[in-house]
């Protein structure tokens, strides 16, 4: 009875097994007996404890005097990867035969990561490539890293170090960096590479060179643009509280200047932006012959806005197309399109250049017909105003 009843009991059972066992074959097979006896139930963490570490993993997680340990463990084993896969096998093969132990081994992990800094650099090593079989085979979800947050592992960099080990095991188990990308999203570390970071060491230029000195530069590109991303987020959200706020419009662009400048966001992307954000914040009128006017007195307003962030060509374009496709989507701006433009032509935010470059060339194929038809003849004014002029320079 005593083994049912207590951890330690449990513990000495499992280990006496374990140490009877010859090799990894007849370990299993004795797992897979014992279950029968032993409850597994309530001591399947105690359970995944003795296979991972040799003995109870307790608070203090010093191990030195903990007895009875066994040395059939992960801890114990070679750190190769032949190794890691066999015992790897052991664990997929007792969870597939006890269902009720998965659920239970998601919990373990994220108590025995946030135990790291108990273990040898070696045992990390170990710990860390295992980590990412379970990942790649599905025992664990990658949410289960997110532990590692914590600041008395990032502080040392152990929980870098132990992440990139991860990475790079996942990323050689699964053939490539598609897998691996798709599995940090889905734990959401997509967004948080920066938090795994020494406090000292936070920064794009510390992450890059840690990650492509790993061959991992596709993770710092997904953090680059989940961290542009966000930023556009950030900048979308100061135009919305700006306007609500009924800021003056050169208050509007000098914070949306300086927001989109500390973060890097390029011209063409900022306009992009204000566009969608200005369209958005608008109630349409259901009548399509009366939303062309209320749009144009909507964005009559904004016009010196779109102008400070459409000094380039490439942004100019960039707005160009944004209508372009607004005024499809939204089926009443059918018709609308052409005034739009005009009258950022007449307010100086698009240049005839790029209008021309538009019809031409530039134009997506979203309504290209329609919209081609009725910018001909606006289009054929400037080409005739282009051309009376070079005759009187001539």
């Amino acid at each position: 009875e005593r083994e049912k009843n207590d951890p330690t009991g449990f513990r000495d059972a499992v280990i006496a097994g374990l140490d009877s066992a010859e090799d990894l074959e007849q370990i299993y097979k004795y797992l897979d007996s014992a279950g029968n006896k032993l409850d597994y139930r309530r001591y399947g963490e105690v359970l995944f404890d003795i296979l991972i570490a040799g003995g109870l993993l307790g608070g203090s997680i010093s191990q030195d005097g903990e007895k009875p340990r066994t040395d059939r463990c992960i801890f114990a084993a070679s750190e190769d990867m032949e190794s890691m896969r066999n015992h790897e096998q052991i664990f997929i093969r007792l969870m597939r035969r006890y269902k009720y132990l998965e659920k239970m081994f998601e919990e373990e992990m994220k108590k025995i990561l946030i135990f790291i800094k108990g273990f040898t650099p070696l045992e990390r090593i170990k710990l860390a490539r295992m980590t990412a079989l379970w990942m790649a085979n599905g025992s664990i979800p990658p949410q289960v890293l997110n532990v590692l947050n914590n600041e008395h592992l990032t502080k040392d960099g152990l929980a870098l170090e132990f992440l990139l080990e991860v990475f790079i095991t996942f990323k050689q188990e699964k053939g490539g960096n598609a897998p691996l990308v798709a599995a940090l999203r889905k734990g959401g570390l997509d967004t948080r590479l920066m938090d795994f970071l020494p406090m000292n060491k936070r920064s794009e230029d510390y992450l890059k060179t840690v990650l492509v000195e790993k061959d991992l530069a596709e993770i710092f590109k997904l953090h680059m643009a989940q961290a542009s991303q966000e930023a556009k987020r950030e900048v979308t959200q100061l135009l919305i509280d700006d306007i609500n706020d009924n800021k003056t419009i050169k208050d509007i662009i000098a914070d949306a200047k300086e927001m989109s400048t500390k973060s890097n966001i390029p011209e063409h992307e900022v306009v992009g932006l204000i566009w969608s954000t200005v369209m958005s914040l608008a109630e349409w009128n259901k009548k399509e012959e009366l939303v062309a006017e209320q749009a144009l007195k909507h964005l009559r307003t904004y016009t010196p806005l779109f102008e400070a962030f459409t000094s380039t060509d490439r942004a100019e374009m960039v707005l160009l197309l944004k209508v372009q496709e607004f005024c499809y989507e939204n089926m009443n701006f059918m018709k609308a399109f052409s005034k739009i433009v005009l009258l950022f032509y007449k307010t100086e935010v698009i240049t005839e250049d790029s209008i021309l470059k538009w019809y031409k060339e530039g134009h997506s194929n979203k309504g290209k017909m329609h919209f081609l038809e009725q910018m001909k003849k606006f289009i054929e004014w400037l080409q005739n105003a282009e051309e009376e002029s070079e005759s009187e320079e001539d």
